[in-house]
């Protein structure tokens, strides 16, 4: 079994200068229940299909795994998803040994930005970009699943929610 080790965080500065590459990326669930995801992504004309179980505890670490499929197949299976998609463009920023994969989001989620790190351990350092604001991980409202059924526009009027404090600015 793949583990997926990763921390995420809220962006609070300019990253895109530091950006290697960027891709547009669209994705929607075939099953988005909690701790079972089934999605489908288009990337740069490519399909995927991810499985992803539960998170442990602190929300660091869970099962993926993932298989890249047709172009034609993906779009098909997009056809199945429920209601809601992701729209999305995915920059990768290099800072020490790792990459931070930052996303902004579009549609009914315009105006959030966040950063990820995959790690080889939950305990590895890693140097922190000065673009990283306050970390989420763990933090389901932030899961691209629960983005898709509570988009982050949506969160100010919602009693139990509230958005964050630190709002991105590198917009």
């Amino acid at each position: 079994m793949s583990q997926e080790i990763e921390r995420k965080f809220l962006v609070s500065g300019e990253f895109k200068p530091q950006a290697a590459s960027q891709s547009r990326i669209v994705q929607g669930y075939i099953s988005s229940a909690r701790g079972r995801t089934v999605r489908v992504r288009i990337r740069d004309g490519r399909g995927y299909l991810t499985i992803k179980g539960p998170s442990d505890p602190t929300g660091v670490s869970r099962y993926e795994w993932e298989r890249e499929l047709p172009l034609a197949e993906a779009e098909e299976l997009m056809r199945l998803c429920e209601p809601g998609v992701i729209d999305k463009t995915r920059y990768l920023v290099p800072c020490g040994c790792h990459t931070f994969e930052v996303d902004e989001f579009y549609g009914d989620n315009q105006g959030l930005v966040v950063a990820e790190v995959e790690l080889a351990s939950e305990n590895e350092p890693f140097e922190r970009p000065s673009f990283l604001g306050k970390e989420v991980t763990g933090d389901v409202r932030y899961y691209n699943s629960q983005l898709m059924k509570h988009p982050y526009n949506t969160w100010e009027n919602s009693t139990n929610t509230s958005r964050p404090s630190s709002s991105p600015s590198c917009l």
